[in-house]
């Protein structure tokens, strides 16, 4: 699975959740599990602590099932790694990145004047630059690695002076899927320390 299906399957795990009424009360005075611990440290390693700690976390099962782990206070969203990936992938989104990555996915321009920012800190799989809709690598659709980094999106056409090179240096911050609707820029980090898969379930 590369990072745009983690992205989908994060866009689409918050835009269900968002879609609930609520999350019953009941689930969040209960005593957290040895599980749900390890799904709000996993999730809260996509974000910088200032951003995870008041974020909310959801957790998405194996069969799909989208869960509120924690209601947060700020308009981010972080999910855990995804145990379908080679490496890890724990992300975390604000309101503005949601409404793009939905646009995205259901191939509809992105809404206008909302640009959104998105955290994967600990990491991201491979994607194609150039194809947003790819699932592997293909002899001309630019398949690149990405490590740590930050995405800024639906900020199309205010990413002038950036590279836009189908095949980017993704050591430096780049453009990705340029010339789409769903171009955003994607900026490289450093951490302080190499992260691993999150063993859970």
């Amino acid at each position: 699975m590369n990072r745009h299906h983690t992205l989908a399957w994060f866009a689409c795990s918050v835009l269900s959740v968002a879609t609930l009424s609520s999350v019953s009360a009941q689930q969040h005075t209960m005593p957290r599990s040895s599980s749900d611990q390890e799904i709000i440290r996993s999730a809260m390693a996509a974000a910088p602590p200032a951003i995870a700690k008041d974020a909310t976390i959801i957790d998405v099962s194996k069969e799909g099932k989208i869960r509120s782990v924690r209601k947060g206070t700020n308009n981010f969203t972080c999910m855990a790694d995804n145990p379908s990936t080679p490496g890890p992938d724990p992300m975390c989104g604000d309101e503005n990145a949601m409404a793009w990555a939905q646009a995205w996915i259901e191939h509809k321009d992105p809404p206008a004047g909302k640009v959104g920012f998105m955290y994967m800190l600990a990491g991201g799989t491979d994607a194609s630059n150039t194809d947003p809709y790819a699932q592997q690598p293909e002899p001309n659709n630019n398949w690149v690695k990405t490590g740590p980094h930050v995405m800024v999106v639906g900020a199309k056409g205010m990413m002038e002076g950036y590279p836009r090179a189908a095949m980017p240096d993704t050591s430096r911050p780049y453009v990705m899927w340029a010339g789409t609707p769903y171009e955003h820029l994607m900026l490289p980090v450093q951490t302080s320390k190499p992260m691993g898969k999150t063993a859970r379930r």
